[in-house]
């Protein structure tokens, strides 16, 4: 198979080292002495930088994309991106509570908007435009949140609609290789399929780039199509937001699997992360893995939080959201909109992809494990129904080519003329034509690559790293015309000047900070 490709995966940044230095417990989980070719590293759901790049080659990954990166401290991300070994990786620029725009998002002219965000994605060494619980980050600020599209943002004129469409109709004059990368409002809460098929209709009229038919990538999905009114009668919605994906051509989303598991949860929506601490307190569970939260503000620009949270098959809303992210992809028709993701941590670290395979190709392996889990899973969803099986290539399809793909990296997801020569290949310990019966083949035999092959020199063989080169980083430079930037330059410097605790001098990411640059330069249309 072509190397994996992690579309959405929290590996860098000071919102991941937080949770390093939030759970010491979970540096002990995991342990790795260091070898001749590589470094020692600990951790498990948040592992140190120099594993982090070993466990994808293990698993035959060879890229991984960081989804939330805030602008000033865009040097902290891509410090850690470099210290991350063999993967090719790239961050996406936090944009929907920044304050510049939420300040000019009524008034300002769509050439202004362009000018700002092409700025401001070559000065943070940013891939992609990231919208998280867009407007709600900022009103966070003031103890509240937003609960519509419509609802007015704290001391601006802005709601969550006017900052998505904008954002998404800048995205595409700029002719970025990726869509607006969107986590949804009202993340995690029961009842919130509502807002996200609300969302996604509200992007149906604007046209996409030349060559694309998406104009939004719906992360982590599975944590955005919960039905319910509350936590009594919580209940999967995948069904009903896999057919409006499935009658529309705009949408590409990620799954957002979660895994009973142990793990840090940790995002730009610290509205959310503040919910979940008072789940996790009211849960009663032990201080080492319940209790814990850190929040974060990120000045003039979004927050973050991070929560232990432990997910288990005999909790109902647990079991339940185990069963909604397996539905939904299972669900979807096109497997080119689709790619699979635990959003790592937060439903789980990436090295359970290999069990998650398993669940997807094999009925078996689904009803075995619906059969030891709380029994809504299977009351409160359509999972048990579902008969579908992935094959192989449908796996290399929603692992690898669908996340290139959508990313816009052309030199990924496939094997041939014009590939980087990342090359994964497993070895199955079943006949290919039995593996759905034999489910624990296909989790073996996705845990340990036989081989991973970077760039054309083999990294990982034998269960051994034998070599560490450094990736490439992934980063945009969209080209606008000087004009547009002459507009807005005065504002800027006058904003730093005027709230930044750093200079406008200082706030860029120097050339320097990209060894082994990939610069994907785009014309404004």
């Amino acid at each position: 198979m072509p190397g994996g490709v992690d579309i959405h995966a929290h590996i860098a940044g000071p919102k991941v080292n937080a949770g390093r230095l939030l759970r010491p417990e979970d540096h002990m989980k995991n342990t790795h002495k260091r070898t001749p070719q590589t470094r020692a590293g600990v951790g498990r759901s948040v592992p140190s930088t120099f594993y982090t790049g070993y466990a994808y080659a293990k698993l035959g990954y060879t890229c991984a994309m960081e989804p939330a990166m805030p602008p000033l401290e865009a040097r902290h991300t891509h410090e850690e991106l470099n210290d991350i070994p063999i993967i090719d990786k790239g961050a996406f620029t936090l944009l929907g509570s920044n304050w510049f725009l939420l300040e000019r998002i009524s008034n300002m002219k769509i050439n202004e908007m362009c000018a700002f965000v092409s700025w401001l994605l070559y000065s943070s060494g940013g891939h992609t435009i990231k919208l998280v619980n867009p407007g709600g980050e900022e009103t966070w600020a003031w103890g509240k949140n937003v609960c519509s599209l419509d609802d007015k943002i704290t001391y601006f004129n802005a709601t969550p609609r006017k900052i998505i469409k904008t954002l998404a109709e800048v995205n595409e004059k700029l002719s970025l290789p990726q869509t607006i990368h969107l986590h949804t409002n009202n993340l995690g809460m029961p009842g919130n399929y509502e807002i996200t098929k609300e969302t996604m209709e509200c992007l149906r009229g604007i046209k996409p780039k030349k060559g694309r038919e998406t104009n939004v990538h719906i992360t982590h999905i599975q944590f955005s199509s919960y039905g319910g009114s509350d936590w009594r009668d919580f209940c999967s919605e995948a069904s009903e937001i896999a057919h409006y994906i499935n009658k529309h051509k705009h949408v590409s989303c990620d799954i957002g699997q979660i895994v009973f598991t142990n793990t840090t949860t940790m995002t730009a929506d610290g509205a959310w992360e503040w919910a979940l601490r008072g789940i996790t307190e009211n849960l009663a569970w032990s201080p080492r893995s319940g209790s814990k939260w850190m929040n974060a503000q990120v000045e003039l620009e979004t927050c973050a939080g991070v929560v232990p949270y432990i997910f288990r098959r005999r909790n109902s809303v647990n079991a339940t959201q185990w069963a909604i992210g397996l539905e939904m992809l299972l669900s979807l028709n096109d497997l080119t909109k689709v790619n699979i993701s635990t959003d790592h941590p937060n439903g789980g670290p990436f090295t359970f992809y290999p069990m998650i395979f398993s669940w997807l190709m094999s009925q078996k392996a689904r009803q075995d494990l619906l059969s030891r889990s709380h029994k809504a899973a299977t009351e409160r969803s359509s999972l048990k129904d579902i008969t579908r099986e992935l094959s192989l290539n449908d796996i290399a399809q929603v692992s690898r080519t669908s996340a290139a793909n959508i990313l816009g990296l052309t030199d990924k997801g496939h094997l041939g003329v014009g590939a980087d020569a990342d090359v994964a290949i497993y070895e199955f310990k079943a006949q290919l034509d039995n593996l759905s019966k034999e489910y624990k083949a296909i989790e073996k035999g996705f845990s340990n690559a036989k081989y991973t092959i970077k760039d054309g020199v083999i990294v990982y063989k034998g269960g051994k790293i034998i070599a560490s080169p450094q990736g490439r980083t992934y980063r945009v430079k969209a080209e606008v015309p000087e004009s547009w930037t002459a507009l807005i330059q005065d504002a800027i410097e006058e904003r730093f000047r005027q709230f930044y605790t750093v200079t406008l001098n200082n706030y860029a990411i120097q050339k320097d900070y990209f060894p082994r640059e990939e610069l994907i330069v785009t014309k404004v249309r």
